[in-house]
């Protein structure tokens, strides 16, 4: 009852000194209100990337390996020139891999044709995305239907003339209907449409199914050239859900190197790339950014608590009759020292309390103009929370000290 007692006293004291000193009082607020503000909005805007960035990962899944011509990440001094004469990716390889591994759950072979027209009536989508890929990509991906189906296997095998559309075409296209059931014309050639992928948005490595056409390779293959390099061809093999994607890369590399007749102590003409590298980068960004915001705010907060303890100061000399007649009627040293550093403690969380405030209300602006569920946690408020109560400790220990250790008698007779 006592520490409860002493704890509300002490918020009246430090609304009191907001009270009185206005002026005073919200300059050294807003130092501790800017630093809260800045550390937390920076680590929440991290936690939101981060956040955007694992939908991205679990669509390329944690323990998938993309053999390909270029690495997505350059060494140091990047060689070019070494990457410029390998070969892409050949059916050859895709099927030695699926007939040969071990460690894979799925394969597909993939192209892509960037930026074709696609007209239905006297609708028109320009900059499709057409891909072709091989029956096991709806395993090495993740994505969902809003109408319609995957390819069936005979489909598949066979190269039938069908196809997958995103949302997005199919909302250009068909502005009264699904889509479903009616034909369009790719790269010459009539499809029918048997599925619509939902619609999902770009995501932060830009990635959408939205604005793509998904054939089957074999009727590409009966269209066009599907090992020219023009189109990017790649492998995506998805290891089983109980093996990491070092395991996966390691046997990967192994079969690779075998199929191409690669001698020991000679270097790949392949490239096998995986989200983890991409998250590893950004995480190490993420790292510099939540240093570089933690910087900032703490000298901020450091300025707000050198006023908070100048108020300190002040509010000590301004109350030293009353320390001497607490301390005369028996209160004791923790109890004066405890009044005055709650008192610094509850300044420096009105200034907390206001830049998590500022915050949350920035989590509503940033929602609205960019439509992205930034993340503002348990965790970012305890954090805001935390500094606040320890910059409030650090400046108020030393005016609550000197107050405690104040005579009584000396300190009645000051005016």
């Amino acid at each position: 009852m006592i520490l409860l007692k002493l704890i509300r006293e002490s918020f009246l004291f430090a609304y009191d000194a907001l009270r009185q000193n206005k002026l005073r009082t919200m300059l050294s607020l807003l130092g501790v209100t800017i630093g809260i503000f800045t550390i937390i909005a920076v680590s929440s805007a991290v936690d939101t990337l981060r956040n955007n960035l694992q939908k991205s990962v679990d669509k390329l899944g944690s323990n998938s390996i993309y053999v390909q011509k270029w690495p997505w990440v350059g060494e140091d001094n990047f060689p070019w020139w070494k990457y410029m004469q390998r070969p892409v990716p050949k059916m050859r390889d895709f099927e030695q891999l699926e007939r040969r591994s071990q460690t894979a759950k799925a394969l597909s072979y993939e192209i892509s044709i960037d930026n074709r027209t696609v007209k239905y009536l006297s609708n028109t989508v320009d900059g499709a995305q057409i891909d072709a890929v091989s029956h096991d990509h709806d395993k090495t991906w993740n994505f969902n239907f809003q109408d319609g189906r995957y390819f069936t296997e005979i489909e598949s095998r066979t190269g039938a003339p069908v196809t997958i559309i995103g949302a997005d075409i199919a909302e250009a296209l068909f502005p009264d209907g699904t889509g479903v059931g009616k034909q369009i014309k790719i790269m010459g050639r009539k499809v029918t449409i048997i599925g619509v992928f939902t619609k999902e948005g770009k995501d932060m490595l830009g990635i959408t199914s939205d604005n793509e056409i998904l054939l089957p390779l074999n009727f590409a293959k009966n269209v066009i050239d599907i090992e020219n390099e023009k189109y990017n061809p790649q492998i995506v093999v998805r290891g089983h859900d109980n093996l990491s994607d070092v395991e996966v890369e390691s046997e990967v590399r192994g079969l690779m190197r075998s199929i191409h007749s690669i001698r020991p102590g000679g270097e790949d003409d392949f490239s096998l790339n995986k989200s983890t590298i991409l998250t590893n980068q950004l995480d190490q960004l993420f790292g510099i950014i939540n240093k570089g915001g933690f910087i900032i705010g703490f000298f901020s907060v450091l300025v707000g608590g050198f006023g908070i303890a100048n108020i300190m100061f002040v509010s000590v000399k301004e109350r030293t009759n009353i320390i001497g007649i607490q301390k005369s009627l028996g209160a004791k040293n923790y109890f004066i020292l405890l009044q005055f550093l709650i008192e610094a403690v509850a300044l420096c969380l009105m200034g907390g309390f206001i830049g998590l405030f500022l915050v949350y209300l920035g989590t509503f602006a940033v929602k609205a103009a960019a439509d992205i569920q930034v993340v503002l946690d348990v965790g970012n408020i305890t954090y805001g929370i935390g500094i606040s109560v320890t910059i409030g400790m650090l400046s108020g220990i030393i005016p609550a000290y000197f107050a405690s250790k104040l005579d009584p008698v000396e300190a009645i007779r000051t005016n």
